[in-house]
């Protein structure tokens, strides 16, 4: 079950109509899609137009003697950070309006091909629809993930972990019906130190079990407790998948010396430990018996 599994409709893959999949005219579709409306590509006023202010060759770009130009490796150092966090906003919007809307469009006309294809057809239409979802779903982990990377220093404060964690478990089941999601007990009504980023940790954690599970149906069972006497909440994410060599597990989150470039690390399990060590917290990975991988993940309780 590991983050790098190339199967059909491989990392941050949807089923059909599941989270983030979305119709003509559906969430980021609409008016701003393709090449007629504002934030279009090459026509509207949004993510593709001329690089913002401050940005590499914009206007608000000057050399480090204070002539204008584009920036140099000699800039200082507060104005190289901000032209990249400028260049990464551009991308996330990029991201997150022209690439999005388009694949969502090829979604939606995938599902208006249903009934003109025949048997043969509808093997390869199945396969066209799963990895435009995958890529969808992945437009959203990269958008979390520049919102880590680009929001100002905070602090986490205090989040209901029953009910961001029931949130998401109702959202990933609804999106993957032909998989079997069991909540073992209930889940604390404990609040954690975590922000409301903590769902996207739990999304991902919940869609990896299914999405990286070689077993029909994939079953994937959820439980959570607390810790008073350590001050820490446990939740754990179990699958009956293919499982972890113990030897891997620390390079599905991105851990080894290469960072993302590490055998096995995925963007979303990177940002699983990214969201869980700002919080405090952990996250690690256990056999589960009799096959397959519990996802631990711990945060502190709020005081």
């Amino acid at each position: 079950m590991g983050e790098e599994a190339n199967a059909p409709g491989g990392d941050e893959a949807n089923a059909p109509g599941g989270d983030e999949a979305n119709a003509p005219g559906g969430d980021e579709a609409g008016s701003g899609a393709r090449c007629t409306g504002s934030g279009a590509r090459g026509t509207g006023s949004g993510a593709s137009d001329a690089p913002e202010s401050g940005t590499r060759g914009g206007p608000g770009a000057v050399r480090s003697d204070g002539e204008a130009g584009e920036l140099t490796d000699d800039a200082d150092p507060e104005e190289r950070l901000k032209r990249q966090r400028d260049d990464l906003r551009l991308l996330n919007q990029v991201m997150r309006h022209d690439i999005r809307n388009d694949l969502q469009l090829v979604g939606a006309y995938a599902e208006l091909l249903d009934d003109h294809v025949d048997e043969e057809g509808r093997e390869y239409l199945d396969v066209i629809k799963r990895n435009t979802q995958s890529a969808v779903s992945l437009t959203t982990t990269v958008r979390d993930l520049a919102e880590v990377m680009l929001r100002e220093e905070t602090e986490p404060s205090r989040v209901s972990l029953e009910r961001v964690l029931s949130q998401q478990v109702e959202e990933v089941r609804s999106a993957y019906s032909e998989a079997v999601f069991t909540v073992d007990g209930s889940f604390p009504g404990a609040d954690v130190v975590a922000d409301e980023m903590l769902s996207s940790v739990f999304r991902n954690l919940l869609r990896n079990a299914v999405q990286h599970n070689d077993e029909t149906p994939p079953k994937v069972t959820v439980s959570a407790r607390v810790d008073e006497a350590r001050g820490v909440a446990e939740v754990r994410v179990a699958d009956n998948g293919p499982g972890i060599p113990e030897s891997h597990r620390d390079e599905v989150f991105g851990k080894g010396e290469k960072g993302l470039d590490s055998p096995g690390a995925g963007i979303g399990l990177y940002l699983v430990r990214s969201l869980v060590e700002i919080y405090g917290g952990d996250v690690w990975i256990e056999d589960n018996e009799p096959k397959g991988t519990v996802f631990v993940v711990q945060l502190p309780l709020a005081a």
